[in-house]
């Protein structure tokens, strides 16, 4: 049985430098240990664009300007018996150009780097985050969604 009584709002910064992609190791479940973009919960009071900005300086040490709303996501996890959901995320994921800053892990990141997109298929990523990625870098190149 569930101990969650409502989903729980989270952003994802989907950071590009050039043809460059930001992505952290999950330090923290779900997804442990996993390549994802940064991101983490909304805090009570916070509007979700300051959000993923504050969500990227601490998981990151990157400073970065808003483009556009890529997608909202609903990220369920199921627990250890498979009838029990552990997790329930509302992801709301934004793309973002990178400002200033080399990555550097911190808050529940325990890893950080800019990968380039050619490299993407060789990392281990959730589908989804795969996808918003490409969704993200094809908006910032079609010069769709300056929306911030």
């Amino acid at each position: 049985m569930t101990h969650l009584s409502n989903p729980i709002p989270a952003v994802g910064c989907i950071c590009f430098r050039d043809d460059e992609v930001l992505l952290v190791r999950r330090g923290k479940a779900p997804r442990a240990g996993e390549w994802s973009i940064p991101g983490g919960r909304v805090e009570l009071g916070e509007s979700v664009r300051d959000a993923v900005l504050r969500e990227l300086q601490e998981e990151t040490g990157v400073r970065a300007e808003l483009v556009a709303l890529v997608d909202v996501i609903d990220a369920v996890f199921d627990g250890k018996d498979k009838e029990e959901v552990a997790f329930h995320y509302v992801l709301i994921d934004y793309v973002a150009r990178w400002i200033s800053g080399e990555p550097i892990a911190g808050d529940d990141a325990i890893d950080t780097r800019f990968v380039k997109l050619s490299e993407l298929e060789g990392i281990e990523l959730w589908d989804e985050t795969r996808r918003v990625i490409i969704k993200g870098y094809e908006m910032i190149q079609q010069g769709n969604g300056e929306d911030c």
